[in-house]
């Protein structure tokens, strides 16, 4: 057989060799991915650094509505905590933040055929406070802001507006039924305003019934009358709306104080490893250091924060050396109005950063189910392609659908939009509620959580997609 005859054969050979060596290479690669998420695991699993930490904002800086002392209490401990992860650089970064304080707040329903009764109320965020003295006066059911046209101005003005739809619980996503019922607290005062209602009481945009009134911020545009806005327990908002049905002349006793003071400073904590390989290039992750004033935060979103700087602590630990840099980022007054992420992305953007990927964890720190990514169909496919790496610890959902409302103004400079996904079939019976306390949450989950978290990050490192 001639030389010229032999190429093709020697040709065919050589594919095969590299083909070989590319699928050798690559499943060392792939062992080597696995044992440093096993290590990950393994760290976050048997060290109690986070939970202590957890402990400590939920105890100590429990309340921390920014603007508030216990902010202050939580910013000066994160920060600190920070450094004790062995983060490169930490430093506060300024963001200018509404001051709004609650208050005195009761509420007394008053039927001539029922007696009288006190209401478990929580004043919604940014809200007017009544006159000096209170209001009493009728009160008028209604669904949604539909029924609100239908009923109309005669008979709504002078009352007091009470929006009952509850969350769906037909819904498996819990999300769902909350984003189904919480327009009714978000736009609920400014709606019954344009109807000349005095104020509103809103049921709790919660799948749980119980006596925990759950608050959030109401919103005013600037063309109606501002009025008093407060949220009502489920369990109390059933008993209202049974009284109602016997009664429909009863009235309500309604007292809030809260106070609407000058625009401060607050800041958001941040922490970066240095990238050894693209340090301009940045990934980061996080939670919202604030939560409302009369909660101890520990899911909504104590554990996210915590969960981000354990990220930290486990690279230095284990001696992980990130290609791009990596941040953990505490961000502040998520809850009234976001300017914490605003700040971040507005200075980032100033500063000509190229921000590659982006994760945010507030949906509560139970089991982890996966993540949820904003990617186009191809990029989501690479993504997904991540998942089997995370099968030897139960967590499968790689979904399309992610990011969280700290990290979305990065969206602008380009960066993935991640959202971390735990069970969250539990997490409306905490949220913006006094019963989101230190002993909701359980250690393991939190731990699992951190691990995934960290995970992830350093799989999108290490993949680039």
């Amino acid at each position: 057989m001639t030389i010229e005859r032999l190429k093709p054969i020697f040709k065919v050979r050589k594919t095969f060799i590299l083909l070989i060596l590319i699928l050798i290479v690559s499943r060392l690669n792939a062992q080597e991915h696995d044992k440093v998420l096993r290590s990950i695991f393994d760290e976050a699993l048997t060290d109690t650094t986070a939970w202590a930490q957890l402990r400590y904002l939920c105890k100590n800086a429990n309340g921390r509505l920014a603007g508030s002392p216990a902010s202050l209490r939580a910013i000066e401990f994160t920060s600190r905590a920070m450094k004790e992860a062995g983060a490169d650089t930490v430093w506060l970064q300024k963001v200018t933040i509404p001051h709004w304080v609650r208050g005195k707040e009761n509420c007394k329903v008053v039927s001539r055929v029922m007696g009288e009764r006190e209401l478990t109320i929580s004043t919604l965020g940014l809200s007017v406070a009544t006159q000096p003295g209170g209001l009493n006066t009728g009160v008028i059911e209604i669904r949604d802001f539909e029924e609100l046209k239908e009923i109309g101005k005669s008979r709504i003005e002078g009352k007091i507006v009470f929006f009952n739809r509850p969350a769906d619980n037909k819904l498996i996503n819990t999300f769902a039924g909350y984003g189904g019922a919480v327009n009714q607290r978000l736009s609920g005062a400014a709606e019954a305003s344009r109807f000349g209602a005095r104020a509103v009481i809103v049921r709790s945009a919660t799948q749980a019934l119980d006596d925990f009134p759950h608050t959030g911020t109401t919103r005013y545009p600037d063309d109606v009358i501002k009025i008093p806005a407060v949220a009502v327990s489920t369990l109390d908002a059933e008993l209202l709306s049974s009284w109602l049905k016997k009664d429909s002349s009863l009235r309500l006793s309604l007292v809030t104080e809260c106070r609407n003071l000058p625009d401060t400073i607050s800041y958001n904590v941040i922490g970066e490893i240095r990238g050894s390989g693209k340090p301009d290039e940045y990934i980061t992750a996080g939670g919202h250091l604030d939560s409302w004033d009369i909660t101890e935060g520990a899911h909504d979103d104590g554990g996210g924060c915590v969960q981000a700087i354990e990220m930290i602590r486990i690279y230095k630990k284990l001696g992980i050396k990130p290609k791009r840099t990596v941040r953990a980022v505490m961000f502040m007054n998520e809850e009234i109005s976001g300017t914490g992420g605003k700040t971040y992305a507005a200075e980032a953007a100033a500063k000509g950063e190229k921000h590659y990927a982006a994760l945010e964890s507030d949906r509560g720190v139970m089991s982890p189910r996966g993540f949820g990514f904003d990617a186009s169909d191809k990029r989501l496919q690479k993504l997904q392609s991540l998942s089997k790496y995370f099968i030897p610890f139960n967590i499968r959902d790689f979904d399309a659908g992610g990011g969280g409302s700290d990290i979305g103004p990065l969206k602008a400079l380009g960066a993935l939009q991640i959202g971390y996904i735990p069970d969250s079939q539990r997490y409306f019976a905490y949220h913006h509620s006094a019963n989101d306390t230190f002993d909701k949450v359980n250690i393991r989950e939190l731990q699992m959580g951190s691990a995934a978290i960290a995970s992830l990050i350093y799989l999108l490192d290490q993949f680039g997609y």
